[in-house]
């Protein structure tokens, strides 16, 4: 018996070892991959920190080259990432600011970019100071060097508020299972009084009104006599007109809810403009078309002109058997184009794209509040963009989902100009210093032009 005791010990001994080992494996390995792969990290940051402000270059960068480039993929110029390894700095901010002054002088790097790209100049930017360059040059090498984006792992995003049970419907299961259960304490309580009736009825030998409308097959003389019979009962009457009126009371609130959400909204436009192809495939970024969401309250219609910085080059020949993609031919239309001379003529007309996302008037929203204050990306609100061959309305944009986000969405005040402001009033305000309307942004257009 002992030896027995002694021996499951040890085995129990054993599993729990084993086990041990087995869960703190993983875990172990881990976090020596990670620390392996903190030091590489660390160590490349600091052999490869760019000179130049890489945050503020992102802004110069998607104002003004993603027109022609893209970091890990040819567009109309070549592929940005590694531009600072292929050529030295001093090189790059000559070339950026007058390219074809180099070609000019001869230069061999730069005439061989523009023999290399069909003698196409690039557009110099002599309005950059040789700071805004490094800028954008160490936008570029922090960048490029995260290597393309995989497709198939595109932001995360957040279910929608509205998506799950809401309290009303919880309460709706409530009381029907209440009602459920009071119907069933009821039928019991009908059935005892049946059994009871029986039973009178045998041990007296009486004959029940019922047992007369019976033939001698037991089966009701009356066709009609059964839903008499019912109709005649008040209990299940009312529990039927109870039943109905919750019924109809649960979808007409429904509808009522409903009333106003646009969600899956997905109207045909004059051209079917593709983000899929633009924003997935090509990686262009939202703000190239959609400006004004950086800067003001409205997102805007980017303009013909816009679509023309490509499309005057660009004309998806390859699938219309040398012919110009339909598509584009009405970008041509609209702006009196003509492709064979390159030549814009009078007679022009606006494209008529019809608004998607729409708020009513009572509520007010602000793009730039939203993107460059908060930081906050596009599909965040507007869903998986770059998957949506035609976009539709992939949030609710109901006041509950706005404020559910405001609720769980944290605030990053540092190095945010708008908090900084923010910061420093209050500070006035705790040393009795006199605080203005314009202090705290008073001033801006928007506070009343809306």
């Amino acid at each position: 018996m002992r030896n027995f005791s002694s021996g499951f010990k040890n085995l129990v001994k054993s599993i729990t070892l084993f086990t041990f080992f087995i869960f703190s494996l993983p875990t172990l390995v881990c976090a020596q991959t990670t620390a392996v792969d903190t030091s590489k990290a660390a160590a490349s940051t600091v052999a490869t920190a760019p000179s130049g402000d890489a945050a503020a270059g992102e802004a110069l960068f998607k104002a003004n080259c993603t027109s022609c480039h893209a970091l890990n993929k040819r567009v109309l110029g070549p592929a940005l990432a590694g531009v600072n390894n292929r050529h030295n700095e001093a090189w790059l901010i000559k070339w950026i600011k007058n390219s074809p002054a180099m070609v000019a002088s001869g230069d061999k790097e730069a005439v061989k970019i523009y023999e290399e790209y069909n003698k196409a100049a690039m557009t110099p930017f002599p309005q950059f100071s040789d700071d805004d360059v490094k800028n954008i040059l160490a936008y570029i090498k922090v960048e490029g060097d995260k290597g393309p984006v995989d497709k198939t792992d595109g932001p995360k995003l957040p279910p929608s508020a509205d998506a799950g049970y809401s309290n009303y419907m919880i309460f709706g299961l409530i009381a029907v299972v209440i009602v459920a259960f009071l119907v069933i304490l009821l039928l019991n309580k009908v059935i005892g009084t049946l059994e009871r009736l029986l039973l009178k009825r045998d041990n007296a030998g009486i004959t029940l009104l019922e047992d007369e409308q019976l033939d001698e097959n037991h089966q009701p003389k009356d066709k009609l006599y059964i839903a008499r019979k019912l109709v005649k009962n008040k209990k299940l009457v009312f529990f039927v007109v109870l039943c109905g009126v919750l019924t109809l009371g649960s979808f007409g609130w429904m509808d009522l809810w409903n009333t106003g959400v646009q969600t899956g909204y997905q109207p045909v436009q004059p051209i079917k403009f593709s983000h899929q192809l633009h924003a997935g495939t090509n990686q262009i970024k939202c703000q190239y078309c959609h400006s004004s969401a950086w800067k003001s309250k409205h997102a805007s219609i980017p303009s013909a002109n816009v679509c023309m910085n490509c499309h005057k080059y660009v004309q998806a020949t390859e699938k219309y058997n040398g012919e110009i993609s339909p598509e584009i031919k009405k970008i041509y239309a609209a702006l009196d184009y003509n492709p064979e001379t390159q030549k814009y003529g009078e007679n022009t007309r606006p494209i008529e794209w019809i608004r998607i996302h729409n708020l009513p008037d009572l509520a007010y929203f602000n793009h730039s509040q939203h993107v460059k204050v908060a930081g906050i990306e596009c599909e965040k609100c507007h869903g998986p963009i770059k998957e949506m061959a035609e976009v539709y309305q992939y949030s609710p944009l109901t006041m509950k989902w706005c404020i559910n986000c405001h609720r769980v969405t944290e605030v990053n005040s540092k190095g945010n100009a708008y908090y900084d402001k923010v910061l420093a009033a209050h500070e006035k305000i705790k040393k009795g210093e006199k605080v203005t309307a314009a202090v705290l942004g008073g001033l801006e257009c928007g506070k009343c032009h809306y």
